[in-house]
C-alpha cells in the first residue's frame, strides 16, 4: 500500500516488562499488552493502580480468574 504509515510497537510498561497479559480488576477484562490500543484505557489503568497479572502469563490463567478478553486487543481466543 502506497503512503501507508506503519506505527513502531509501543514497549511494555516497566512494571509488565516480562508479562503480556494484565488484568483491569475494575472491569474483570485481561489486556494483551503486545496488542493493546487506545481505545483500552491502559494508561488510566496504571495510574489507577487497579491491575493484576497472571502466573502462569496467559489467557486461560486469566480465564481462570474469570477475566474476560478485552475487545480492543485480545485476538487469541482462550482455550480452556
Amino acid at each position: 500500500m502506497a503512503g501507508a504509515a506503519t506505527v513502531p510497537a509501543m514497549s511494555r510498561p516497566k512494571q509488565f516488562e516480562e508479562h503480556r497479559y494484565v488484568g483491569d480488576k475494575r472491569s474483570q477484562r485481561v489486556h494483551d499488552l503486545d496488542h493493546v490500543t487506545d481505545a483500552c484505557g491502559l494508561a488510566d489503568l496504571l495510574a489507577s493502580e487497579q491491575y493484576i497479572s497472571f502466573g502462569p502469563d496467559t489467557l486461560v490463567e486469566a480465564s481462570n480468574r474469570c477475566y474476560k478478553p478485552c475487545r480492543h486487543c485480545v485476538t487469541d481466543s482462550f482455550s480452556a
